[in-house]
């Protein structure tokens, strides 16, 4: 009975300290994603977005998007509409992105059909964004508090497109977390530089889907590192279930007809 009892301890005491160390984060993959954060990634932008839906057979189904930003402080606005094809056309999407901590970001779609506009619940922020593979929660900056970050275990260092990257880990801090983005942890390929992260792996907290990040191709635009165009691929057990494209063209920053009073409910509802 004591050596059982004497196992059970040096058991416990083995699970204490593995989760123990599954808790901490590493300083320096903090420092880079801080850097990250603090990228400048542009103010008072138009963008025009081509958006390509591929199912699982190849089929393809095309949609045009101008989309709109700026900065309010920290705070950042996005403003989205369809233009194309007829059967989407006048949708919007109005998103805003908060950075204060517990403070959930406000997101609002507009179905010109039903002439009705719906708040997106943080419940809903892991679905998909327009049937795309992009959910509502991808199109929101990740709080750096949210997560703990670590190098991955595998590889500190790796190369994509040429380029050298830090490979970090990032796992969630609490459950709500996991709920609203729908992730259980991401692996983030960060370009030295210019601290984009240009690759990623998200793994789905339901049905074991696996979602592929990448950053196609990327310029500077205004002197500031822009994606044009990003892959998403969502697999499960190593079958591609579905793709979306985005390619973005005519990316202008620094526009003075991109003012706060775009982004409203109001400007929303009246369609591009």
């Amino acid at each position: 009975m004591k050596e059982k009892a004497v196992i059970i301890i040096l058991v416990l005491f083995a699970l204490t300290v593995c989760l123990s160390h599954a808790g901490t984060e590493d300083p320096e993959a903090r420092a880079v994603m801080q850097k990250v954060d603090d990228r400048d990634d542009g103010d008072r932008y138009i963008a025009d977005i081509q958006m390509i839906l591929i199912d699982k057979k190849g089929k393809r189904r095309t949609r045009t998007i101008r989309s709109y930003g700026m900065k309010k402080g920290e705070d950042r606005y996005r403003l989205m509409f369809f233009l194309s094809p007829a059967d989407v056309r006048g949708t919007g999407f109005l998103t805003y992105d908060y950075r204060a901590a517990g403070k959930d970001d406000d997101q609002w779609l507009y179905l010109p059909a039903l002439k009705k506009t719906k708040r997106i619940a943080s419940r809903n922020k892991s679905r998909s964004f327009m049937g795309s593979d992009f959910s509502y929660a991808d199109l929101t900056r990740r709080r750096l508090e949210d997560y703990r970050y670590t190098f991955y275990r595998k590889q500190k260092e790796a190369v994509v497109y040429g380029k050298k990257v830090w490979v970090i880990e990032s796992i969630p801090r609490s459950r709500r977390v996991i709920e609203e983005t729908g992730y259980t942890k991401s692996i983030l390929f960060v370009r030295q530089d210019n601290y984009m992260v240009v690759r990623a792996v998200h793994f789905l907290k339901e049905g074991g889907y696996i979602k592929y990040f990448d950053v196609k191709h990327m310029r500077p635009i205004d002197n500031i590192w822009t994606a044009t165009e990003i892959h998403m691929t969502k697999k499960q057990g190593g079958r591609t279930v579905h793709k979306t494209i985005l390619r973005f063209s005519n990316v202008r920053y620094n526009q003075e007809s991109v003012n706060e009073g775009m982004f409203t409910v109001r400007r929303l509802e009246k369609g591009p």
